[in-house]
């Protein structure tokens, strides 16, 4: 078995349904949760039309082992993760393929205090499903099941009490919850801070019949759209299970992710005076400036935000103030909020910046932000690993860290170099301010990396 996930990736067991992810698949994962965690289980859905048959599949299997267990019905992951964390439950496991297509779904195992159940525990509950070790319940001890829908409300209630009442008021804003669980939340949370709102996909559907789950700058084109023609001050969409939030600015233009993080990290960092920003090694150097221009430290994690909430909870346990974490990819974890990435706080905390702002608009606050330059390739190859290590040897004479895959730090330009966690390739991501310094470092390492 060794100490190495088989099955689970950074967020989950994902598969095509009917290919890779059955209801047989879920039911066990369900038993070897409810074999380490018995006791009352909190679970939940997204929108996808498979969502149903491994909903009951995981509850059986929780249900066998003697566990009670609370079905929250369809919800955004972060509002199961909030109302597990603040109702004392013992764990809980969420429904879901977030951004992937429609075709795919998946189980995400959530922790009594609501974050992403970590590496080695996951490891164990492999062990478990690989060896069928299930601690099956007797007759009399078999656990019961309930619903609870409008426990929704706490996690709205949470979000809008985190902000002085009226702060959205004279705003509109649009909402494009791509057919997703957002659609119960964000418009919600937006209007009761007094926002006008417009929707966009806002019926829950598993067809995703607007948009893909993954929120792209090609996919939000009617989002944008709709912007213009609302005069509204800015459009946020989120992905399939709505634990990120992007956005989209006054002149319909996609704000690309890191501007986001480095926007709210502003508005953060400027009301709690230093503390550390932490994040993984490939966001943009933006964050270490903004960081630095309120005397905050960027604290750099491996990539993935379960990574990134260990760190902070890690953190805050040894006494340090965290202000603000998170990843580039709209991903953002607040601190006295929970830790876990939360696409609804994410969008209320975008009124509460334009608020700040006093009426300036969002495209001239963006364009204020230091410009970089991001290059972003996959190069496929049977070893990934020994080309990292290639590359780590031939810029030996650097400086380079070596916190997830290799990075190169150089005064003008950083490039990281890392193995895929999923498919035989290496990542890359160079950024500059500078193009042509960006493009020149990406033919460096590509020179080793193909030996031409």
């Amino acid at each position: 078995m060794g100490n190495e996930k088989q099955m689970f990736g950074t967020n989950g067991v994902r598969g095509v349904i009917g290919e890779t992810m059955t209801p047989a698949l879920v039911l066990k994962i369900g038993a070897a949760l409810g074999s380490m965690r018995r006791g009352r289980i909190a679970v939940g859905r997204d929108t996808r039309t498979s969502g149903e048959a491994l909903t009951h599949a995981l509850k059986a299997g929780l249900l066998m082992t003697g566990c009670d267990v609370v079905d929250m019905g369809i919800l955004p992951t972060p509002a199961l993760q909030y109302i597990i964390k603040t109702n004392r439950f013992d764990g809980g496991a969420m429904i879901t393929a977030s951004h992937n297509p429609p075709e795919y779904n998946g189980v995400k195992i959530i922790e009594a205090d609501g974050t992403e159940m970590a590496d080695e525990e996951i490891v164990q509950l492999e062990g478990r499903y690989f060896n069928e070790e299930f601690d099956v319940a007797d007759w009399d001890g078999v656990g019961s099941e309930s619903v609870a829908p409008d426990r929704l409300e706490e996690y709205i209630e949470a979000i809008v009490g985190h902000f002085p009442a009226g702060i959205g008021a004279g705003m509109t804003v649009v909402v494009d919850p791509g057919s997703g669980p957002a659609a119960l939340t964000t418009p919600i949370i937006l209007s009761r801070m007094g926002c006008r709102v417009h929707t966009i996909n806002a019926r829950l559907d598993g067809t995703f019949p607007g948009r893909m789950p993954e929120p792209t700058a090609e996919g939000l084109q009617p989002l944008s759209e709709m912007v213009l023609a609302t005069g509204a001050n800015f459009g946020v969409a989120h992905d399939g299970d709505a634990d990120r939030a992007v956005f989209v600015d006054t002149i319909g233009r996609y704000i690309e992710e890191n501007y986001e993080f480095g926007l709210i990290e502003d508005y953060i960092c400027a009301r709690n005076g230093g503390g550390l920003v932490v994040t993984p090694v490939a966001t943009s150097r933006l964050i270490r400036d903004i960081a630095e221009k309120h005397d905050c430290t960027v604290d750099y994690t491996p990539v993935g935000s379960i990574y990134v909430a260990r760190r902070m909870l890690g953190l805050i346990g040894e006494g340090r103030k965290v202000s603000f974490g998170g990843e580039g990819n709209g991903g953002l974890i607040y601190p006295d909020h929970q830790f876990c990435r939360d696409g609804g706080m994410t969008a209320a905390m975008m009124v509460a910046v334009l608020a700040s702002h006093k009426g300036r608009k969002l495209s001239d606050i963006v364009d204020e932000l230091p410009a970089y330059h991001l290059v972003k390739e996959k190069h496929h190859t049977a070893d990934p690993a020994a080309l990292v290590r290639a590359v780590e040897e031939a810029f030996a004479g650097e400086t380079i860290e070596k916190i997830d895959g290799i990075k190169i730090i150089r005064e003008n330009v950083w490039a990281l170099v890392r193995a895929s966690g999923t498919e035989p390739m290496i990542r890359v991501m160079i950024e500059a301010k500078d193009p042509a310094v960006a493009d020149a470092m990406y033919h460096e390492i590509m020179k080793v990396a193909t030996g031409r």
